[in-house]
């Protein structure tokens, strides 16, 4: 499913409702029950979503209403891909540390 936002900051809950074609309730009741999406709220208590809050949105609505998941379902995944990708960025973080290892002990064989 494609969902048409137009590129701003910030979107409210109704043009989130509207581009999700889901009810304003649902996206209250998921942000309870994932805490992963947590949009901005105003001092009145309006929400504000921004790009971060949509991208966990669409995988939240795909796990849910594509992939036909529960909700303890979507959690679980939410959070092994979490983990996945913690566990990617420190892979790549000493990989990283060992190219400039490998960099500054070739600068000293060549002095």
């Amino acid at each position: 499913m494609k969902f048409e936002l137009k590129d701003k900051l910030y979107y409210s809950i109704g043009e989130v409702s509207k581009a999700f074609n889901v009810n304003s309730s649902l996206l209250r009741f998921w942000e309870k029950e994932f805490d992963e999406l947590q949009p901005k709220k105003k001092v009145n208590g309006i929400r504000k979503y921004n790009s971060k809050d949509i991208e966990t949105l669409r995988k939240i609505y795909h796990l849910l209403k594509v992939k036909k998941m529960t909700i303890q379902g979507a959690k679980n995944n939410l959070i092994n891909h979490k983990n996945k990708i913690n566990k990617h960025l420190i892979l790549r973080e000493k990989l990283e540390k060992n190219k400039i290892r490998a960099r500054k002990n070739k600068i000293k064989l060549i002095r």
